[in-house]
């Protein structure tokens, strides 16, 4: 289907989907035949299997060819954007927004960009290995 460019062959672009290799990220973007979604080649998503994949050289040509975006990476974000970032970007916002406030920790979760509370602890844990109560300044 398309070629990334000249210099990155379907092999390599391939080996990078499956490494998922951050120095690959927004240089070309992967989409699913059986699906018909495009992904950043970091996604975390499991990946498709090769022979159902082609590969685009920006969001803007999976788009034409009719691919959507696919919700866990959001490959059509302009690079360096909080969506671009993921969910350290969340985890950061959210804790600006505990940090000096009395605001209950779930407006804060919501207020942060979490869809619900359960995700906003989850992110916690895994970032940092704790839950968002114990950044709490205790009075």
């Amino acid at each position: 289907m398309l070629m990334v460019t000249p210099t990155f062959d379907r092999a390599t672009c391939d080996r990078a989907r499956l490494a998922r290799d951050p120095a690959y990220d927004g240089v070309f973007f992967t989409g699913v035949r059986t699906t018909r979604i495009y992904c950043r080649p970091v996604c975390p998503v499991r990946p498709a299997r090769s022979e159902n994949v082609v590969f685009f050289p920006s969001a803007a040509a999976a788009e034409r060819a009719g691919f959507r975006p696919c919700l866990r990476c959001r490959p059509e974000t302009a690079p360096g954007s909080p969506a671009w970032r993921g969910t350290r970007s969340t985890v950061g916002r959210a804790m600006r927004l505990i940090d000096g406030s009395t605001r209950p920790l779930a407006e804060i979760a919501f207020a942060a960009g979490f869809g619900s509370v359960r995700r906003f602890n989850d992110a916690f844990r895994a970032t940092y290995g704790r839950p968002p109560s114990s950044f709490r300044k205790r009075g």
